[in-house]
Parts: structure tokens; C-alpha cells; sequence
């Protein structure tokens, strides 16, 4: 991909990310239920990630994913700094980061996109206010549907992942991130600095991101295959108790 259609690409997704957030536009970012989704949805995918969590070599890229693509987290302050500096970044920054970020701006915008339409389930629900079953979430993704887009959530995760693996093996550019630490902190864009910092430091840290990345796709995949399905128990689906390689689930916000 071209350097110039890269960027094209990236100033798409930045204009989703504001449409999908704003409130006027989408009432849906103003349900009750869309803080209590995210609540539950972060309680469940950290404790899947224990056994990750567990392993020295894998706690960083773990922590990584639960605290800067998963979870309750408010994106829209990396992103609207993204915005703000799309052109300078553009023409500095190697395509690999560039492809990184795009990536997670999709990957935030989509997974809100999916969080809305959880949420309007379950707002639909008798009692609203009242706390999210394993139940009531699974019916909630159902209720969602898209499974192609579910499947291409999971790949976005994926290449985040992989695209950060591939920036910790080119020369000098953790010498580029740690120049830029100061003039992105005069400039207000701490936000993604620490983005693009704190990746790049997990994978590096992990020596090589193949079991790590592919434990999670296996999990993705077959969570959301058995949501889709409506099977009983699918492991992962919920804030209990996940053991063995395999067995858990995670995603990013709602994801399976």
C-alpha cells in the first residue's frame, strides 16, 4: 500500500472514530447500559488473560492489549491527537507505525460500533439497570450479529499485534520514538506517544509475538463461533474462571 492512500486511509477512519462517538449523531453513546457492558466486558477478558498475565515474558504485550485495544478505556484522546498531528506523523513516522495506528482507530471504532448495538439490546432488556448475565451478553451478541464483521474485528487485533512484532525488528526506530517523546508532550499529543511507546515496548519485551498472537486468535475464534451458535457455555463468555491454553475468551471491548 502507498504511502499516500495509507494516509487517505487513516483520515477515514478518524472521521468514523468522531461520527461513531458522537452523541448527537448516535444517541446510542448516551444508554446507561453502554458503561455497564464495558464494565463487565473488562472484568471478564482480564481474568481470561491470567495465564498470560502469569508469564513474565507475556505480561507486558497482556497488559498492552487489556490496557490500550481492550477494555474500558477512552480512546478518543490518542485519536483526536492522531487528527491533530495526521500530517507531520504521516510524512515522519515509518508505515509500519503508520499501519499500526490506522489499525487501532479501526479497531476502537469498530468495537464501539459493536458496544452501541450490545448496549441498545440490553437497554431493550425487562430490567436494564440490572447486572449482565453470561445470559444476557450472549443474547446481547447475538443480537448484534455481523459475524463477518466479528471476524474482521479479530483480524484487526491480530495485525496490531503483528505490525507492532514487525516494528520492534527495524533499526532505529525505537531511537525515532523516544526522540519524539518531548516535542509530542510539548505539542499535547502524550496520548499517542504513549500509544506507539508503550507497544512497542511489549512486543519487544515478548522476543517474538507468534504463540502470544496466535493464543489469542484461537480464543477469539471459538468464542465467538459458540456465541454465534448458542451454545450454553461458551468458555470465555463471561466474568468466571478460565483455565488452560485454549480455553478462554477475549476481545476487544465487545468482541467475543
Amino acid at each position: 500500500m502507498s504511502h499516500a492512500l495509507q494516509r487517505h486511509r487513516l483520515g477515514l477512519r478518524l472521521a468514523w472514530q468522531q461520527a461513531v462517538n458522537d452523541p448527537v449523531r448516535e444517541p446510542r453513546n448516551r444508554l446507561a447500559t453502554l458503561p455497564l457492558l464495558r464494565a463487565w466486558q473488562a472484568r471478564r477478558l482480564a481474568d481470561s488473560f491470567r495465564d498470560f498475565l502469569a508469564n513474565p515474558r507475556m505480561r507486558p504485550a497482556a497488559e498492552f492489549f487489556l490496557t490500550d485495544l481492550y477494555g474500558e478505556r477512552d480512546f478518543s484522546g490518542r485519536d483526536r491527537d492522531v487528527a491533530r498531528v495526521l500530517p507531520l506523523m504521516a510524512r515522519l513516522l515509518p508505515d509500519t507505525l503508520l499501519v499500526a495506528a490506522t489499525d487501532a482507530i479501526e479497531l476502537a471504532v469498530l468495537s464501539h460500533a459493536f458496544d452501541l448495538r450490545m448496549a441498545g439490546a440490553l437497554a431493550a432488556r425487562p430490567r436494564p439497570a440490572a447486572a449482565i448475565t453470561v445470559e444476557d451478553y450472549a443474547a446481547a451478541y447475538r443480537a448484534a450479529g455481523c459475524p463477518r464483521l466479528r471476524r474482521h474485528q479479530i483480524e484487526l487485533i491480530l495485525g496490531v499485534g503483528w505490525t507492532l512484532d514487525a516494528v520492534v525488528k527495524k533499526h532505529g526506530v525505537y531511537k525515532l520514538l523516544r526522540a519524539s517523546r518531548l516535542p509530542a508532550k510539548a505539542a499535547g499529543l502524550s496520548e499517542l506517544q504513549g500509544f506507539l511507546e508503550r507497544g512497542f515496548s511489549a512486543f519487544d519485551a515478548l522476543g517474538g509475538a507468534g504463540e502470544f498472537l496466535e493464543a489469542i486468535g484461537h480464543r477469539e475464534r471459538e468464542v465467538s463461533r459458540r456465541l454465534f451458535a448458542g451454545e450454553p457455555h461458551p468458555s470465555g463468555a463471561g466474568p468466571s474462571p478460565t483455565r488452560g491454553r485454549g480455553t478462554g475468551g477475549s476481545r476487544a471491548r465487545s468482541g467475543p
